[in-house]
């Protein structure tokens, strides 16, 4: 997608041929850099402090950083231990084990001199994968938006913009390029659907304000930004069409996992009637779990992201505040699960299905083989 009229992905190959660039997302929205990624270390550390964020996109950096372990050190063990020191940065996206999984078995394939132009070289096909989903996951979606625009009037010509209410950031930034849940949002808005979306700020990290504001923002799509708690108001007073959220792992029945506080939008969708959608990749279904509440690990975050906060100061420069009262103990849990039940349906790059597991192996059916 566009920077300043600039196209970028999240992550790409450097000249070098032998490290990656990623956009450093933790200095978002205020300060665009990119930051090289040489080593294992790098690429972990680039994970765990959510330099790189979004299921999909730790998948793949995942999957550069096990190919930038192999200069270090090619050996089986070599491998074991890069794939160990990654798959602990994140536990709850289960994009992060799946790339690992594939790119490790086709390292164990080959000699221990060729395995960092193998894993390189995957790395790179499952980026292009993504952004192959995220499109087709914005073409199955977009046509939703296109017929609720119809439903109020647009094929009479009406121009009443479609209002999309989104949690967190599942925008290109979340993923290689396109994004899951705004994918069909940025279909809509290119095929001259009017659509406009209301951010959420997603506390306690400000993904909706400082993410996907700022990707709505440079690529001219209408948006508000509006308070976590904002959403069922609005839902009751009739001024959301439609919720489309992202999701970091969903079970094989169709239980959701995503940010904090998706939950409670669920809730009010359903208790309004307001379409509640989950936007993902295939990568993102994890076909070994049923029942999310119970099977799916939360991560449980440092603290001090809920009692501080980095802003810009009028000045132009950055400060860190502490908006807590000071020796109030802190829970900080990453992610909450909407059960299937909850979902109006699932958009995925092969087309939109229920939430179930019907739904799901009707959509995927070589996996209820796998079963």
């Amino acid at each position: 997608m566009n920077i300043d009229g600039q196209p970028y992905r999240t992550i790409f190959p450097d000249p070098d041929g032998v490290s990656v660039q990623v956009i450093d997302q933790t200095r978002l929205p205020f300060a665009f850099e990119l930051k090289r990624l040489a080593t294992l270390d790098e690429a972990a550390v680039a994970i765990r402090t959510m330099i790189v964020r979004g299921a999909p996109l730790i998948g793949v950096t995942a999957a550069y950083g096990l190919a930038l372990a192999m200069r270090a050190d090619a050996s089986h063990d070599g491998i074991d231990r890069a794939v160990a020191t990654l798959a602990a940065t994140r536990p709850t996206a289960v994009n992060l084990r799946w790339a690992l999984d594939r790119v490790a078995a086709n390292l164990r394939q080959v000699a221990p001199d060729e395995r960092f132009d193998r894993a390189f070289a995957e790395a790179g096909r499952i980026a292009e994968e993504d952004v192959a989903s995220c499109r087709a996951i914005g073409a199955h979606g977009g046509r939703i938006i296109a017929d609720l625009h119809k439903a109020k009037g647009g094929a009479k010509g009406g121009d009443k913009p479609v209002t999309v209410l989104t949690h967190c950031n599942a925008g290109w930034l979340a993923t290689v390029d396109w994004g899951t849940a705004l994918a069909p949002v940025y279909a809509a808005h290119e095929q001259g659907v009017p659509v406009h979306v209301l951010v959420d700020e997603t506390r306690p990290r400000s993904q909706g304000a400082a993410l996907t504001a700022f990707e709505l923002h440079g690529h001219g799509v209408p948006h508000t930004v509006i308070a976590d708690n904002a959403g069922g108001h609005l839902m009751q007073h009739g001024q959301v069409d439609l919720c489309i959220v992202g999701s970091d792992r969903t079970t094989a029945r169709g239980d959701v996992c995503n940010k904090i506080g998706t939950y409670l939008k669920a809730l009010a969708a359903h208790d309004t009637g307001v379409p509640f959608y989950a936007a993902l990749p295939f990568s993102t279904i994890d076909w070994t779990l049923q029942d999310g509440v119970t099977e799916i690990p939360i991560e449980e975050r440092d603290g001090r992201e809920v009692t501080h906060m980095t802003g810009r100061l009028a000045d132009g420069g950055f400060a860190t505040i502490e908006v807590v009262s000071p020796g109030s103990p802190v829970a900080n849990p990453a992610f909450d699960v909407t059960p299937a039940r909850l979902v109006t349906g699932i958009i995925t790059e092969r087309g939109v299905c229920d939430a179930s597991a019907e739904g799901l192996y009707g959509l995927y059916p070589e996996r209820r083989k796998a079963a």
